[in-house]
């Protein structure tokens, strides 16, 4: 993959490449993108940018503001393996044409403010972000909302659900309920479906590792991508959903990231693995508890202490909330363990390598801004480490054994978005006292998230509360 501006413009002549797709990310998470033609990018479009209009971009400037600059990053690009044309795809961030400076509302600006933090405590100069992104692929989606009706319909020829459907044959091979981790084929349909997706992120320059079906029935998948550094792994993730979405499409399939699409079983995650290192060497392997440092155990202790408010970005939508529930593997208990997957930090093993040494925090879903999601996690880690916050003890215990009196000791997750906002609100200083998130955008997410998703919600009757109160 190319480099630096010359590589790329030297790939195009190569390669007669006629179209460059310019990408980049809005406030709630969601890639845009503009097309041109190959002499409207010069080598000075990688340092001055391209200009487009901001004023219709979610979160963004106002219409008297609108003109911004998309600036591509070299290193990030790949050609687009869906176009009929052969196009070049790059990942802009966004510069300000008035002052030059990258935009403070950029999510990709922010994520590298993020690193340029930890480079400036001196505590390490790399942190490593590993995310697993879990997904669902169904065969058809149907939802309305209307003053008079509101339904959703999803279906997969995988749902136990079918198990009863003329399908003339029905082979009758569905995972059950929870049991979809991870049987053979001809259980696990979409093994072929699966491996075209690694395959086709590789080609696009992502590392990957693996994919597995995952436990809920009705096609509940992952693939499996290396870590990266943060704004990296955070360009890796933007380009797994889009290759993922992609790929389903060519099969007449259709992926959400949705955490909860399908009640009563599992929901869908993006458990992060995080580490900080300097000077090439890792900075959480030691000989406190599971093998960590005392820098890590404070790291832990600020992502606990902070993940109230942190859920807010992390977990940024209503669904999420549905997810993370008591009875299906999620991470709702606000405490560490080695073991403990309820646990929302949870100690993979490493064995004996120190480079390896890393926490997982359980509760983030791909729901989020990754740039935005990866940053804010940082910071807290950092804050914790900077005040030695204690993480408390380990949680090995099986939850599910803790008395009444015991659980009520260990802290959960907030139980909806309106309760994590309210979190946001009160405790953000270790987000904006470093620098690298504004008052300006922690208030615009609020008010986003409020007047656009909770308010909306609160409006609308749910399906379910016919069946509860329509004979009242």
């Amino acid at each position: 993959m190319p480099q630096t501006p010359q590589e790329v413009l030297n790939l195009i002549r190569e390669q007669d490449i006629k179209i460059i797709d310019l990408k980049f990310i809005d406030t709630p998470g969601i890639w845009q993108h503009c097309s041109f033609y190959h002499d409207q990018i010069d080598e000075s479009s990688f340092a001055d940018g391209v200009p487009f209009d901001g004023s219709s971009i979610r979160g963004w400037k106002a219409i008297n503001e609108s003109d911004m600059m998309m600036v591509p990053d070299p290193t990030t690009a790949w050609i687009d393996p869906f176009m009929k044309e052969k196009t070049l795809s790059l990942i802009c961030s966004i510069k300000e044409p008035r002052t030059g400076e990258f935009y403070n509302r950029d999510p990709r600006t922010i994520a590298q403010k993020a690193v340029d933090y930890l480079i400036s405590t001196g505590l390490g100069d790399v942190a490593f972000i590993g995310p697993e992104a879990e997904f669902f692929i169904f065969d058809d989606v149907r939802f309305d909302q209307t003053e008079n009706k509101g339904y959703y319909y999803l279906d997969s020829v995988e749902g136990r659900w079918n198990s009863g459907k003329e399908e003339g044959p029905n082979l009758g091979y569905k995972p059950r309920y929870k049991e979809g981790y991870f049987p053979v084929p001809p259980t696990d349909t979409q093994q072929d479906i699966r491996t075209e997706m690694l395959l086709t992120m590789a080609e696009c320059g992502v590392p990957i590792e693996k994919h597995h079906h995952e436990v809920a029935t009705g096609g509940q998948n992952e693939l499996g991508i290396r870590f990266a550094t943060l704004v990296q792994a955070a360009d890796y993730l933007m380009t797994y959903k889009y290759v993922i979405k992609n790929v389903a499409k060519k099969y007449g399939k259709t992926v959400t990231f949705m955490p909860k699409p399908l009640f009563q079983d599992n929901g869908s995650g993006m458990h992060t693995h995080q580490s900080i290192w300097k000077d090439g060497q890792p900075l959480f392997a030691g000989d406190k508890y599971a093998g960590l440092s005392q820098m890590a155990l404070h790291y832990i202790g600020g992502l606990l202490k902070h993940a109230p408010a942190l859920l807010a970005i992390t977990n940024p939508t209503t669904n999420s909330y549905k997810r993370l529930v008591p009875g299906f593997e999620a991470p709702v208990n606000l405490a560490y363990s080695q073991g403990n997957r309820s646990a929302s930090i949870r100690i993979p093993l490493s064995g004996n390598n120190p480079k390896a040494k890393r926490l997982e925090f359980r509760c983030p879903d791909a729901t989020c801004n990754p740039y935005l999601a990866f940053a804010a996690m940082l910071c807290a880690g950092i804050d914790g480490i900077k005040n030695q916050i204690d993480p408390g003890e380990p949680l090995d215990v099986d939850i599910y054994e803790l008395s009444p009196e015991e659980l009520a000791k260990v802290p959960s997750t907030p139980g909806s978005l309106e309760g994590a906002l309210e979190a946001l609100e009160k405790d953000h200083a270790f987000l904006t006292d470093t620098g690298v998130f504004t008052e300006d955008l922690i208030q615009t997410w609020i008010s986003y998230k409020l007047d656009k998703e909770v308010n909306p919600m609160r409006l609308r009757p749910h399906p379910y509360e016919f069946a509860l109160y329509y004979d009242c």
